[in-house]
């Protein structure tokens, strides 16, 4: 579904990604794990289009999209709940995701998209018509995601979705996207949390300097010494 190859992403100067290679399949969760400053966000970033390669390609559904700018990517089917969570704190739950169905046309399938983040998400539907800066760290970080889902995507791409929250908000927040994923909707993981991250995907990637440094089935990964040693504490 989406192949990236030999990316290169610069912040200014600054090497951030140097010549990553990932793949996801259709209906897989892979995860993405690192410490602060690998490059995680910055990939994220680039696959949802808000960064520019210097060199390297992002293909998704065999189309070259290295060059689609983000509000274009939302039509190809690839949605980003952002690190930060980035709600609209002046609007009411319901308007920010809204705003996630901005391309679509169907008001009928706009409808079905409600209840299904209200059906994922019963505390959104509780507190549709309250503001969204009201809300507490974990149900904002619910508001980010139902309002990525809102765009009807194939390929979801959630950027640290645990940081900040409480650890019985982690252990919803990771059910609910093994949820999504049962409903047929790919999604690369990116999280600091390695442990929580590697136990909900299938497949997992380590990010070091901007580089890939360890790949294979999470089950693998999760084993392996380095990884435990660095990333899980074991």
């Amino acid at each position: 579904m989406l192949i990236v190859k030999d990316l290169n992403t610069y912040y200014g100067a600054i090497h951030a990604l140097k010549g990553v290679n990932l793949s996801i399949n259709e209906g897989e969760i892979v995860s993405l794990i690192g410490s602060n400053g690998a490059g995680k966000s910055t990939l994220v970033n680039t696959i949802g289009g808000l960064l520019k390669p210097r060199s390297g390609s992002i293909e998704f559904e065999g189309k070259d999209i290295t060059k689609v700018e983000a509000y274009n990517l939302l039509k190809e089917g690839i949605s980003l709940s952002p690190e930060g969570r980035e709600v609209f704190d002046s609007l009411t739950v319901e308007e920010n995701l809204k705003l996630g169905s901005y391309t679509l046309k169907d008001a009928n399938k706009i409808n079905e998209l409600f209840n299904y983040v209200y059906q994922l998400f019963p505390k959104l539907k509780e507190r549709k018509n309250q503001y969204a800066g009201t809300l507490s760290g974990g149900e904002q970080q619910m508001l980010a995601i139902g309002r990525s889902l809102m765009s009807n995507p194939k390929l979801l791409l959630l950027d640290e979705p645990s940081l900040g929250l409480a650890p019985n908000i982690v252990a919803q927040i990771f059910e609910l996207i093994k949820e999504i994923s049962k409903n047929g909707i790919t999604i690369l993981l990116i999280e600091q949390n390695a442990f929580m991250a590697l136990k909900t995907s299938d497949r997992a990637y380590v990010l070091e300097n901007g580089k890939v440094s360890l790949e294979g089935p999470s089950e693998e990964i999760i084993e392996n010494d380095r990884v435990r040693e660095i990333y899980l504490g074991i």
